[in-house]
């Protein structure tokens, strides 16, 4: 395992967290400054679930799957914790983050 692997995990379980709090009216109200459509909130959750679940399959195959499920636990707790730290003050910020990491992380796969 290396640190660019674990990272995937920890945004693919974050997007899915952000993915599931957009799904809600409260919070799509507190980022957007209006009211979403069912069919998006419908979306959001689908794909937050959709992402969490991908978050647990790519800990298993890179951990196996005994540490992968204790392995997903712990990146779910950490990506849950930021989330829920960001939301509330810097909400733009909260959901902006995971392309500023991606970004970053391709940066430093391709600089040498």
């Amino acid at each position: 395992m290396n640190s660019m692997e674990w990272l995937l995990a920890l945004l693919l379980a974050y997007v899915g967290m952000s993915a599931l709090c957009m799904g809600l009216e409260r919070s799509f109200r507190q980022v957007f400054k209006r009211i979403p459509s069912a069919l998006s909130c419908r979306c959001l959750r689908a794909l937050g679930w959709l992402l969490l679940v991908a978050s647990l399959a790519f800990s298993v195959r890179m951990w196996g799957v005994a540490a992968g499920i204790v392995g997903w636990v712990g990146v779910m707790s950490v990506a849950g914790v930021a989330l829920i730290m960001l939301l509330p003050y810097a909400p733009r910020v909260a959901l902006a983050l995971p392309g500023f990491v991606g970004l970053a992380c391709a940066l430093i796969r391709v600089l040498p």
